[in-house]
């Protein structure tokens, strides 16, 4: 997004209305000590004061006519500058003051030139036909090229006061973007740590209804059938303690040691499914791990336990906790687990977010997850 699209134009700064109140009230005070000697004099002071007047306040509306206005301002009283005591001076210094701060984005600071080069024929032309030394003309110029200086200053601190605004509020936009991003990444991690707690809970607990029903309509175990709904009923409860165990995580709470969280994982696939689960440990912790490393590390066992319970039923798993080139979890399982769903996906998107990796796929006659962080 550019700058200019950011803020509206403002080519006059807040504080232009008191400051051309303020410079009327000063040309005002000053032409009224005028005494010039010629009547028409006082004609062209007060045309050329209404002129300025309005060309001043056209400068936040109309600055092409405005800028028309203060230069033939500038222009008429310096041509009746040379005229003893008529105070004149005043309104080229003011009306030049305000061309000075008028921005024209297309032509830069040639108007200013243009009006500058103006009124400096007008000094001469004044000086010759009231006699006035050559000290004077220049006289003139240094007053008007100082004015021209300040105005110039003047424009410069109001355009360095709108990139200001506009760097504010790109920032605030910007701020307001990271915060969306962030809560979209936060509904991403939610939804991966409930994906990993009903996935696994309520895999484990269609397993145990299928045997149930296969048992009542196949061999009439009504004993069989009632231990696999008790179990069910167990597996329920067990899922909805991890439930909240996965909200308690999400608000920070501690997260148990990987090893200790990894046993407990493998007794509870081991004592719902009845099929043999191996832990192993290779090599040991240098390090305590970072707690989101544990989280993504331990979801993704718990999503190749569920798979093989799914795809594999029966079959033995190993698994195994490897602290070599960083941490390493590794699952396998007896027979090929074909094809991949949401939960492997989320997987590889919380490894990834702590700079981790996840391969699945065969290995030999087995099916092989690996879940690793450097």
């Amino acid at each position: 997004m550019k700058l200019k699209a950011l803020l509206p134009a403002r080519p006059y700064g807040e504080s232009g209305w008191i400051g051309r109140a303020l410079t009327s009230g000063v040309a005002i005070a000053v032409l009224a000590t005028a005494r010039p000697a010629q009547n028409w004099v006082w004609g062209v002071l007060v045309t050329c004061f209404v002129v300025f007047v309005v060309g001043s306040f056209l400068m936040t509306s109309r600055q092409y006519v405005a800028f028309g206005l203060l230069t033939a301002a500038a222009i008429g009283g310096a041509l009746v500058c040379g005229v003893d005591s008529s105070n004149s001076l005043v309104l080229v210094l003011v009306s030049m003051t305000d061309i000075a701060v008028l921005q024209f984005p297309r032509h830069s600071n040639r108007p200013v030139i243009a009006a500058s080069t103006c009124v400096a024929a007008a000094y001469a032309v004044s000086a010759w036909l009231f006699e006035r030394p050559d000290s004077w003309y220049f006289t003139q110029l240094l007053w008007t090229a100082v004015l021209v200086a300040f105005g110039l200053n003047r424009r410069q601190y109001e355009v360095q006061a709108r990139q200001t605004e506009q760097l504010l509020e790109q920032t605030r936009l910007a701020q307001s973007e990271h915060a969306r991003a962030a809560a979209l990444e936060e509904r991403g991690r939610i939804a991966r740590d409930l994906h990993d707690v009903l996935a696994h809970s309520l895999g484990a607990l269609s397993v145990q209804l299928e045997v149930a029903e296969a048992l009542l309509e196949e061999r009439g175990d009504t004993a069989g059938a009632l231990d696999r709904v008790r179990r069910s009923r167990r597996l329920a409860v067990q899922g909805l303690t991890e439930a909240r165990s996965a909200v308690a995580a999400l608000r920070a709470d501690e997260v148990p040691e990987l090893p200790a969280a990894l046993a407990a994982l493998a007794e509870q696939h081991e004592h719902d499914h009845g099929t043999a689960v191996r832990l192993s440990v290779v090599g040991e912790e240098g390090r305590g791990l970072d707690s989101g490393v544990s989280v993504a590390l331990l979801g993704a066992a718990r999503e190749a336990l569920t798979n093989a319970a799914k795809h594999a039923p029966g079959q033995p798993v190993e698994v195994q906790l490897a602290y070599q080139d960083g941490v390493r979890v590794s699952v396998r399982n007896k027979g090929v687990t074909t094809g991949e769903g949401f939960g492997l996906e989320g997987m590889r998107e919380r490894l990834a977010l702590v700079g981790g990796t996840l391969t699945a796929g065969a290995d030999g006659d087995d099916w092989l997850v690996v879940a690793a962080v450097e």
